[in-house]
């Protein structure tokens, strides 16, 4: 997908999610260097620029997606010549989105240890990284109901019922406001993340911070899974998280 197309879809949300944007990101970069008709190397690089600011400005607050196009142009300033400057950016999207679904692979192998029969699971949002560890412990015979919280405005999470129904996984979806109600029947709570700080606080989507305080007053554990390329360097230096509206 082209990089007009791709900024196009992660704004209306056809693309959606930390990970997966992070990986289209890569992956239009790695198509404008490979369609790239221009020879002047000068004239790429300039458009180039262009093209990354113009996909980092499709998502500001996941700070995947600034990881992700970062990575994929890492070192293509030092390149010498038009073709290795783009077999470069090639060859780093590539890494870059083969270590990313990688990752999800991991996490969810590592998450599905600490689900165990009988569990309750509430997840928010439509977070890669949470259904794989519910997906992964469910491969592994586990026998456990998941609440999936609808998720206002956009309702991602009808797209998580759908997603862990068609896996034969027991799931109920359930209102925001129904959070606190059905915390007492949870055992534990899965989120994922969009960016995480320095200092470990965590950006997510609108009403993750009702479903922690609610698991906290229930004294229900919240494991966050998330991806490193979450984690934002830029807060470091004391920059602040753009917060996006939408």
């Amino acid at each position: 997908m082209d990089v007009d197309s791709t900024v196009k879809a992660i704004k209306s949300m056809e693309i959606h999610g930390a990970g997966r944007i992070a990986r289209a990101g890569a992956s239009a970069l790695s198509d404008f260097a490979e369609n790239y008709t221009g020879k002047d190397l000068e004239k790429f690089r300039a458009d180039l620029a262009e093209a990354k600011e113009n996909i980092l400005g499709s998502r500001p607050t996941a700070v995947s997606l600034w990881n992700g196009v970062h990575a994929t142009l890492k070192g293509s300033d030092a390149c010498g010549t038009l073709d290795d400057t783009k077999a470069l950016i090639i060859k780093n999207a590539k890494q870059f989105n083969e270590s990313s679904v990688n990752a999800v692979k991991i996490i969810g192998e590592i998450g599905a240890k600490r689900i165990q029969d009988g569990d309750v699971i509430l997840t928010h949002c439509n977070s890669s990284a949470a259904i794989s560890v519910i997906e992964t412990a469910f491969k592994q015979g586990k026998k456990f109901k998941v609440y999936a919280t609808e998720t206002r405005p956009w309702r991602q999470g009808i797209v998580t019922v759908n997603e862990l129904a068609k896996k034969g996984i027991d799931v109920t979806l359930i209102v925001d406001s129904a959070v606190r109600s059905v915390m007492k029947y949870v055992t534990k709570v899965f989120v994922g993340a969009d960016t995480v700080t320095s200092h470990g606080t965590l950006v997510n989507k609108i009403g993750t911070s009702q479903v922690a305080l609610a698991a906290n007053e229930a004294r229900v554990q919240l494991y966050v899974c998330s991806e490193t390329y979450k984690f934002s360097p830029m807060t470091l230096f004391d920059d602040l998280v753009t917060i996006e509206e939408r």
